[in-house]
């Protein structure tokens, strides 16, 4: 068993469901959270609000599973990453479970 996480912008988050009952992962949860990325100091200068950083609102997804699930799941966002237009793709990560209970 492992746990895989996944975080997706907020525009993806149908997409990210579709993609979990493709894989076979029919057990997860999911958290509202806020993206970041650092900006180049030049550009916070010029920003009015330059003490703010906004956050991109995102989703992440979160299942333990077996790792058969996960594979189809990364060749499955793997192919959704690739069609984009935009910069901002589906990212996944497997952690290792080592005890559960």
């Amino acid at each position: 068993m492992k746990l895989v996480i996944v975080t997706a912008v907020e525009e993806f988050q149908k997409d990210v469901l579709n993609i979990f009952k493709k894989a076979n992962i029919e057990n997860f949860s999911s958290l509202d959270i806020d993206g970041y990325k650092n900006i180049a100091p030049l550009l916070m200068a010029s920003n009015w609000f330059s003490g703010q950083k906004n956050g991109t609102e995102s989703s992440m997804f979160f299942s333990f599973t077996n790792e058969d699930h996960i594979d189809k799941l990364f060749s499955i966002i793997k192919e959704f990453n690739s069609n984009l237009e935009t910069n901002n793709p589906i990212k996944a990560i497997v952690v290792p479970v080592e005890k559960f209970i």
